[in-house]
């Protein structure tokens, strides 16, 4: 039996493109939860929002988090709804080229 194709969901794949664009952090999460992980390196290293941190689990899994002013949040959630962010409409905003027009006479 063929497998189906999994739907991409554009919002989601805007999102994971603008996420490439913030710094991020690998750690490894040790005896404590990866949140917990995550969080006490975000106290420890003082990190700024907006941060991708990538916490090891286990040697097959690694959680991904995004640290926003808000707060910690799933970077999954984060691809999805990215518009709900301020800190990301900053990096989600191209450079606009200002080319002047000549005109010739």
């Amino acid at each position: 039996m063929a497998r189906r194709r999994k739907r991409k969901s554009r919002r989601r794949q805007e999102g994971r493109k603008i996420l490439e664009h913030v710094p991020q952090y690998n750690l490894e999460s040790g005896e404590d939860k990866p949140v917990t992980a995550a969080r006490k390196y975000i106290q420890s290293a003082g990190i700024l929002p907006p941060a991708l941190l990538l916490v090891k689990r286990n040697e097959h899994t690694t959680d991904r988090y995004f640290w926003a002013e808000k707060g910690l949040f799933g970077a999954q959630y984060v691809e999805e709804n990215h518009f709900l962010f301020p800190s990301l409409r900053i990096q989600d905003s191209p450079v606009e080229n200002t080319a002047v027009a000549v005109s010739s006479r």
